[in-house]
């Protein structure tokens, strides 16, 4: 990444917002900065961490795909780096499209962290047949602006080649590199218990499709201090607003839905910030889940993790880790061979963290192939970033809004009391231009936006909900 003067080099990272961002819950949810899945903010967070050096200045685009910023790009930034997940899937093409189109206007190296290919278990590619013309174009534009292309495991690698590409890496996923060549895992205990502290994940596919839902009912009804962690944008939503308008709150056997006992004990949460999520799992025994990230904030606080694995995103980033999993539709045939007791006691842990070194190895060697460097190998180790992260106040996790709990209306009504705010003001201005517009007929310019329509998205369905909390 060569510089034409002696200022740092400044990498462009696309990710929902920088790790330093302390934004209150309400904030957070209300841009959407998880994308709508917190776990985009564990590996996005650790390649802020990896890439950060000390003549490196790594920026976050916000999750914007502009693709009319491109010659700004070009003049500030060195390189893009792009952390994705399972990108190629029908549901992101739209999204994709837009990153070629924006990667195509590039004359800066671009790399991509970590992409990954999303079908069945059985790595049958034919579903993405449709995609494929659009998964190509990206990929060339990629590859003509840097050495290789990262890919999250076998599948991905095999479906690029089968493509014709040949500079295709596997490096896994950024987010278990966070503490670099380190990864301490272990068991806290001989053998989970009625009193274990146990965490449980899933996506409303796996609950309301693949059978999870009968597991976790299951498991709360054995496992008093179980807990849920949603990750869904939706999942949040519920938790802080009682949220039902969207599509996932029909899958009444989630956790996050108010009406599910877990919900009503408060053994549910959502983080908006992975720094809280790893701290909160550390005192965990055991977390269980077919959610990938969900288990990788465990792994990362040392918690020991198992993996249901109900496609190819999570079964190719398990085999490449070495990650303890197990096939969701395989192990629902025994329903006790998903007790969270037999999975602990089967879980091997050694080549999770006997062969972490190796894979990190290979991680910062395609990092030097395209030219980034990384804090372990370039800089302090990410002791600057560990810093900056402790001396910051991250909001606590979202949790079920119960109807006894007055104190957490604070923080929704004084949230909802400063959107008011600024539509007041909004409203101001617009009355001062009107009053403009009637002096001077045709001067009154076009407003951006709605002011209604952001006053009714902002602020209308929360107080809503705010003022009869029973109500969806």
């Amino acid at each position: 990444m060569p510089t034409t003067d002696s200022r740092p080099r400044r990498i462009l990272l696309r990710s929902g917002k920088s790790p330093y961002d302390a934004l209150s819950v309400e904030e957070a949810l209300h841009r959407d900065v998880i994308a709508t899945n917190s776990g985009n903010l564990i590996f996005q967070d650790a390649a802020h961490k990896l890439l950060q050096t000390p003549d490196t200045e790594v920026v976050s685009n916000g999750g914007r795909t502009d693709v009319a910023a491109a010659e700004r790009i070009n003049e500030e930034y060195d390189a893009f780096v792009v952390p994705l997940a399972n990108a190629f899937r029908p549901s992101f093409e739209t999204s994709l499209k837009r990153l070629t189109r924006l990667v195509s206007r590039l004359r800066i190296p671009v790399v991509v962290l970590g992409v990954g290919a999303q079908t069945g278990v059985s790595y049958d590619p034919s579903r993405l047949r449709g995609i494929e013309p659009t998964v190509r174009a990206f990929c060339s534009a990629v590859l003509e602006r840097s050495a290789s292309i990262g890919v999250r495991g076998e599948f991905t690698e095999q479906y690029l080649r089968d493509m014709g590409f040949r500079d295709v890496e596997v490096i896994g996923c950024p987010s278990l590199f966070l503490y670099g060549r380190e990864l301490d895992v272990r068991r806290r205990v001989p053998e989970l218990t009625a009193d274990s502290r146990i965490a449980v994940n899933g996506s409303h596919s796996a609950v309301a499709k693949q059978g999870l839902g009968k597991v976790i009912a299951r498991t709360h009804a054995r496992y008093p201090n179980l807990r849920f962690i949603g990750q869904n944008l939706s999942d949040a939503r519920q938790l802080h607003w009682r949220d039902l308008s969207d599509p996932n709150s029909r899958v009444t056997a989630m956790p996050t839905h108010p009406d599910h006992p877990m919900y009503r004990e408060d053994k549910v949460r959502v983080y908006v910030d992975p720094v809280t999520w790893i701290d909160e799992l550390r005192p965990f025994d055991f977390s269980f889940g077919s959610r990938i990230h969900g288990n990788i904030a465990a792994l990362l606080a040392g918690t020991p993790a198992t993996v249901l694995c109900g496609d190819s995103r999570t079964l190719e980033l398990c085999r490449y880790f070495e990650i303890p999993h197990q096939r969701l539709d395989q192990a629902l045939k025994d329903p006790e061979s998903v007790d969270p007791a037999r999975l602990h006691a089967q879980a091997d842990l050694g080549g999770l963290v006997g062969n972490h070194a190796e894979r990190f190895d290979r991680f910062t060697g395609f990092l030097d192939r395209n030219g980034l460097r990384n804090t372990f190998t370039h800089g302090d180790g990410g002791a600057a970033f560990d810093r900056k992260m402790e001396s910051l106040a991250f909001p606590p996790a979202v949790r079920p809004w119960l109807e006894s709990d007055a104190a957490s209306l604070s923080s929704r009504f004084g949230w909802l009391h400063s959107q008011v705010g600024e539509l007041e003001q909004d409203n101001a201005r617009l009355r001062k231009e009107l009053t403009r517009a009637r002096r001077s007929p045709g001067t009154l310019p076009a407003p951006a936006a709605s002011v209604y329509r952001r006053a009714r998205r902002a602020v209308g369905a929360p107080l809503r909900r705010a003022l009869h909390p029973g109500k969806p």
